[in-house]
């Protein structure tokens, strides 16, 4: 159901947000999908979690605390699939 309810548009950014959010989308994709998280209140969510995750990931390599267990990083990115694919969590 949820699916239905995104656009195009979201579907798209859902598509390409980790790759923008790491910087690795050219400069047209960048502009649309920086564009869209301003009209977007659900897509700017997802973008906002995605870079606290990464955050909360890289203060904890930085102060030198013990490495992210492999299994909580394969979850996340399972979890991160799953809203690519299709915008519902696993599970739901």
């Amino acid at each position: 159901m949820l699916q239905m309810l995104m656009s195009r548009r979201c579907r798209h950014v859902m598509r390409v947000l980790q790759s923008y959010l790491d910087g690795e989308v050219d400069a047209h994709t960048a502009d649309v999908v920086a564009a869209h998280l301003e009209e977007c209140r659900r897509c700017g969510l997802e973008a906002a979690t995605y870079e606290a995750i990464k955050v909360a990931i890289a203060s904890r390599i930085e102060a030198g605390r013990v490495p992210v267990d492999p299994a909580t990083l394969h979850r996340l990115h399972a979890f991160v699939a799953s809203l690519e694919d299709d915008g519902r969590a696993p599970g739901s």
